[in-house]
């Protein structure tokens, strides 16, 4: 029960702030690491939890009584000023008739899956958690997807309902005779469209009354498409435990600047210095994944070392290993592991759906590898050196070279091509594509066939994803087996931009 009341209490905070952080007071650990890393006790972990019923509906009892301030649960303005308050009262109400879309109109049942592709909007939280109320399993995606992207992962997964917004209506439909398991499309529009169901009506209508399901912590949630490093993107599972994580909630409130995060991207002292001039803050630095949630961070009271990413976040033991899964002492470079035996840690992912050898793969000793290099000194402070794969931050966004690499290859002038990162002064790094032509278009002219090329990227996939650079090369550098050397390709582009 400890687990539950630090949720509820992190989830019915009265003070506003700019973001939720649990007090450390309020935290509880059974031993510390070797670096300093508190370690959460597992033995408290509850056999039973779901986050609708446990936490959203317990201050929905609250409020009722009188036992919680007037702030709403949920506040969402629009970029033109529109508002949006609910109450939890409210939000109990919406999310139970939901639940209701799903299994009564939908015909769902716990387990099934349910793409969730909307933007910032209040139905995202109704869609989440409905689906948690029914033990759906739901699977995030971003906006910027193209037809392509969708159809992948309704494919992947077997998903049995959508929903999304107009805007993305017309992809879904261009794909979605390729999905059999795909039974139901949700819109979330003030506009109807043929063949879809509209949501904001069918949660009028619905019956409030729903009886939450009783998930154990280790049922099945959600699923992350993680961002395709060496391949396509992978489908990290995880459970209910993940919402007992005091980094999943994410609501931000902003009364006044008080407090600064940052992520995707490690930020140069430089940076943190410029920024501190201009807020007289610092920044404070997170780092995770699609399979472990929020890992590391320099936490809200704790000392900020410019370009390090923090310390190890419970519940993960956060150490330095090699390849074999033998920790590495402080200030030597290896892989960032995050400890899994004897017990894995509440939040980690339960394993890559359909894909048992990749789950396998990344299991190294008794550590799962994370597979970027960093190193840890002596407080237990982490420094990101980088990633031990092909993946490109841009600006944030991470993105895998095969999913940009399969669009260039949908285009005729393309024979094959390698896909990297270039670095980039104000986005950290940008998408470089090497490219062999086929023969009938070397005589085409080079720089009005790169926007060509670009903008074919953008209509086949997710605009971030088309590469700002393009070199046309006569072959790509390879191994004795065929793979291509995308590591000399990316000396040779960070050689180039040094001597710019």
């Amino acid at each position: 029960m400890q687990w539950l009341m630090r949720l509820r209490v992190l989830w019915g905070t009265h003070k506003s702030c700019h973001a939720f952080h649990l007090a450390p007071r309020t935290l509880r650990f059974q031993s510390v690491s070797a670096t300093g890393a508190p370690r959460w006790n597992d033995h408290d972990r509850p056999e039973k939890f779901n986050f609708a019923s446990d936490v959203l509906d317990y201050w929905t009892q609250m409020e009722k009584e009188g036992k919680r301030g007037p702030n709403p649960a949920l506040w969402w303005v629009n970029s033109q000023g529109n508002e949006v308050k609910w109450s939890f009262r409210e939000l109990t109400d919406f999310t139970c008739r939901a639940a209701n879309v799903f299994t009564q109109t939908c015909g769902l049942q716990q387990g099934d899956r349910l793409a969730l592709i909307l933007p910032r909007v209040p139905e995202w939280w109704l869609v989440a958690m409905g689906c948690i109320r029914t033990g759906i399993i739901f699977m995030p995606g971003t906006t910027q997807m193209k037809a392509k992207d969708i159809l992948y992962r309704l494919k992947q997964s077997n998903a049995h309902s959508i929903v999304t917004t107009d805007a993305l209506a017309p992809e879904v439909d261009s794909v979605a005779s390729e999905c059999p398991a795909l039974k139901t499309k949700l819109l979330v529009s003030d506009h109807g469209r043929e063949g879809w169901l509209d949501f904001r009506s069918l949660i009028q209508s619905a019956s409030p009354d729903h009886t939450c399901i009783k998930s154990k912590t280790t049922d099945p949630m959600v699923i992350f498409f993680t961002s395709g490093t060496t391949g396509f993107p992978k489908m990290a599972k995880h459970s209910h435990g993940l919402s007992l994580r005091h980094s999943f909630p994410s609501s931000l409130r902003f009364p006044t600047l008080e407090h600064c995060t940052t992520g995707g991207e490690a930020m140069l002292p430089e940076e943190q210095e410029k920024w501190r001039q201009r807020t007289g803050l610092l920044v404070h630095q997170v780092y995770g994944q699609s399979e472990t949630g929020l890992t590391c961070g320099t936490l809200r009271g704790s000392q900020v070392k410019p370009g390090s990413m923090g310390k190890a976040i419970p519940p993960f033991d956060v150490q330095v290993i090699d390849d074999e899964g033998n920790v590495l002492p402080p200030n030597t470079e290896g892989n960032l592991g995050i400890r899994i035996k004897p017990t894995k840690p509440i939040g980690l992912f339960m394993l890559y759906e359909n894909d048992p050898v990749k789950t396998a793969k990344v299991e190294c000793g008794d550590f799962y590898n994370t597979g970027d290099k960093v190193t840890i000194d002596e407080e237990g402070y982490i420094w990101f050196l980088g990633r031990d794969d092909d993946i490109i931050n841009a600006s944030g966004y991470r993105i895998g070279p095969a999913e940009v690499e399969s669009a260039l290859a949908e285009h005729p002038a393309v024979a094959e091509s390698a896909v990297v990162s270039s670095p980039d002064p104000i986005r950290g790094q940008v998408v470089k594509a090497f490219i062999v032509l086929t023969p009938q278009f070397l005589s085409h002219d080079p720089d009005q066939l790169a926007k060509e090329l670009q903008e074919h990227v953008k209509a086949v996939t997710a605009p971030y994803k088309y590469p700002r650079k393009v070199e046309f090369v006569p072959e790509l550098p390879k191994t004795i087996t065929g793979k291509i050397k995308r590591s000399e390709l990316r000396e040779k582009e960070s050689s180039q931009m040094q001597r710019q």
